[in-house]
């Protein structure tokens, strides 16, 4: 089985190779079209600027097959930034994004201290298995200053409040995407890496 992380150069590899590592996973990580279109699954990680991140995937010549792959049913974890991309577009630089799904990716509201930085809970929207074995309104780690905001809420699966109540979890067919970083979550992080590797592929 071929786990593959997308290097992009906008993430913390090494935490999420890891934390792969012990729920029994020896991951790929490569940023070459030619290996990506072999995975069985991929993980879409991401930390800092949605420009930047827009202009590597460019740059390392694998937008469409990431979207390809997305396309063709392979199973999808997105962390973090690698959530927010999927969408439309983001005000952080006026920039699109991979227009998987429809939504936009506004600031964090200036009421609270921006980027939201620390452990925060998330309240299921409803069961679903990437969540499965972790009790609702369970404690991650997140670490970022803009959020997803998708057209519908129908596919949202989990939410924060931080400043106001905001989409943390999304799932779309084969994609899961979660705002929260579960390489830095502790075991329940680790739950989520286990429960993707054993219910999605």
């Amino acid at each position: 089985m071929k786990i593959h992380i997308v290097d992009y150069d906008s993430g913390n590899l090494e935490s999420i190779r890891n934390a792969l590592k012990k729920v029994g996973c020896e991951p790929v990580t490569t940023n070459k079209a030619s290996e990506l279109i072999n995975a069985n699954a991929v993980i879409f990680p991401g930390q800092g600027s949605f420009p930047s991140a827009m202009d590597k995937l460019s740059q390392f010549d694998i937008t469409k097959t990431l979207i390809g792959l997305i396309k063709d049913g392979v199973p999808f974890l997105g962390i973090c930034l690698g959530l927010q991309l999927m969408f439309e577009s983001s005000e952080e630089g006026n920039i699109e994004g991979l227009n998987l799904l429809k939504g936009t990716v506004p600031k964090i509201s200036h009421s609270v201290k921006v980027p939201h930085i620390g452990w925060n809970s998330v309240k299921f929207g409803k069961s679903h298995k990437i969540f499965e074995g972790i009790p609702d309104d369970s404690y991650f780690y997140f670490l970022h200053s803009y959020y997803v905001n998708p057209l519908s809420s129908e596919n949202i699966i989990g939410s924060t409040n931080y400043g106001n109540d905001f989409c943390s979890a999304y799932e779309s067919g084969n994609y899961v995407g979660v705002q929260f970083h579960p390489e830095k979550s502790g075991d329940l992080g680790l739950k989520i890496f286990d429960n993707f590797i054993n219910k999605f592929i």
